[in-house]
């Protein structure tokens, strides 16, 4: 008995419809409510929506409620960081590296990858499906973490997975185990199935940046980001309110105005352009206008700001809050040290699964008929402001001392990004540049 049947008797008498009662267990609400949750906040969908509106001065006044969406440029600043630059493939065997640059450029691999770090970064976690397409091609399908529904045993063992999602009040299941893939759907009110395929890659690979207390469920570091996003916002709407409600002038008259003979004695000449208050002697008028603290309220939001660029580990720089000029290399990676401790840490959970993913690859091409022998890899290079002509200059330095080897040159350089292919590329060269100098001393030139 296999652990998905096992697992299957154990909690369900061995109900061939299993998945549905699995679909509603508390842990996996709790999984897709967060995400759900995380997903309509992204939308603009903010607790300052609900502030509810006042009566001032016996009228109704609305109420400000200023969203800021400062989480969306958070996480473009740290998807475009660890992946604007894609990963690089590495191997210890040329032939398997060409294979998997091949499958990786047709089934548009770095868009994907870019995709499932989106994902990630904000719902914490997202799951990937490998198949073969109609032509016999390598491709992947994203799972949102809204519609996955990981299965693990009292063991914690990946047992299965299932793909769940509800539309025009139709549910639709997909399960997959470690042989099939079975398509339900409860069309006409009764649930039956669709398809039964043979499963070549196994259970979608998972992507998970994992809770503190559930190393199985991902959690988000948007969580993190919200409390304080939530503070700016209410600050913000109440500071606007406060400006309108308090800072109207109040015109005040202390005295006599002078009074109008009969004759006109005393009025306003009529041909004057403007307005004019005339007033009697020892009277007074003035605009009384309420003080705000508007220093506090600069602090605080300046504090806020801060707070949420240091939890985030982003650079104040990189979302125009700090200026510079004339900086040196040295200290420009001293801005972005903690970002890149940050990109650094999620690049260790992208590896491990794009670690799975190679080696489903593997699987797929041996069933395609191909026995690829080598060890994949890759290797990040973060998008990290950077004074090139500096780099290259001390890079060849190095390389006239004889202190590194071309292929770790072009490894650091800033314009090479595919090394292996460009190692080939100057091979190459070399060999068309030895071929033409054999071709002139043939012809006695």
């Amino acid at each position: 008995m296999n652990k998905l049947q096992e697992y299957i008797n154990t909690k369900y008498d061995g109900d061939i419809h299993w998945f549905e009662e699995e679909v509603k267990d508390n842990w996996h609400i709790d999984r897709i409510t967060n995400s759900l949750d995380i997903m309509e906040y992204l939308d603009g969908k903010h607790d300052i929506l609900n502030r509810g509106d006042v009566v001032w001065k016996g009228k109704h006044f609305k109420t400000r409620k200023i969203v800021l969406q400062y989480v969306k440029p958070i996480l473009t600043f740290q998807n475009s960081f660890l992946l604007k630059n894609p990963v690089t493939l590495t191997s210890d065997d040329k032939e398997t590296l060409e294979a998997y640059k091949d499958i990786y450029k047709k089934g548009k691999y770095n868009n994907i990858d870019s995709r499932l770090l989106d994902n990630l970064l904000k719902y914490g976690e997202v799951y990937e499906y490998l198949y073969l397409d109609d032509d016999r091609k390598i491709k992947s399908h994203i799972i949102k973490a809204c519609d996955s529904y990981p299965v693990y045993n009292s063991r914690g063992d990946y047992v299965a997975f299932i793909e769940h999602y509800i539309s025009d009040g139709v549910s639709y299941y997909t399960i997959y185990t470690d042989t099939t893939v079975e398509e339900y759907n409860d069309v006409g009110g009764d649930l039956h199935k669709t398809g039964e395929y043979n499963n070549l890659s196994g259970l979608p690979i998972k992507y998970i940046l994992p809770s503190e207390t559930d190393e199985l469920k991902g959690r988000s570091d948007i969580k993190d980001w919200i409390n304080i996003v939530d503070q700016m916002e209410d600050l913000l709407s109440k500071y606007m309110d406060s400006f309108y409600k308090f800072l109207n002038p109040l015109p005040i008259l202390t005295g006599t105005k002078l009074s109008t003979g009969k004759d006109g004695e005393g009025a306003i000449n009529p041909q004057l352009v403007g307005n004019i208050l005339q007033l009697d002697f020892n009277s007074t008028f003035e605009y009384s206008v309420a003080k705000m603290d508007y220093q506090s309220f600069k602090e605080l939001y300046k504090t806020l700001h801060q707070n949420l660029l240091n939890i985030s580990m982003t650079p104040a720089i990189s979302m125009n809050s700090m200026e510079i000029s004339n900086i040196s290399e040295t200290s420009m990676k001293i801005l972005f040290y903690m970002a890149i401790a940050k990109a650094n840490m999620i690049a260790k959970y992208l590896y491990e699964g794009f670690d799975e993913r190679w080696k489903k690859m593997k699987a797929l091409l041996c069933e395609l008929g191909y026995d690829y022998v080598g060890y994949v890899s890759c290797t990040f290079k973060f998008d990290i402001p950077s004074n090139d002509k500096e780099v290259i200059e001390n890079l060849n330095t190095l390389y006239e001392m004889g202190t590194i080897s071309m292929e770790t040159l072009l490894s650091q350089s800033p314009y090479i990004y595919d090394v292996t292919s460009e190692m080939a590329r100057l091979q190459s060269d070399r060999d068309s540049v030895k071929g033409n100098d054999k071709d002139n001393e043939g012809n006695g030139k």
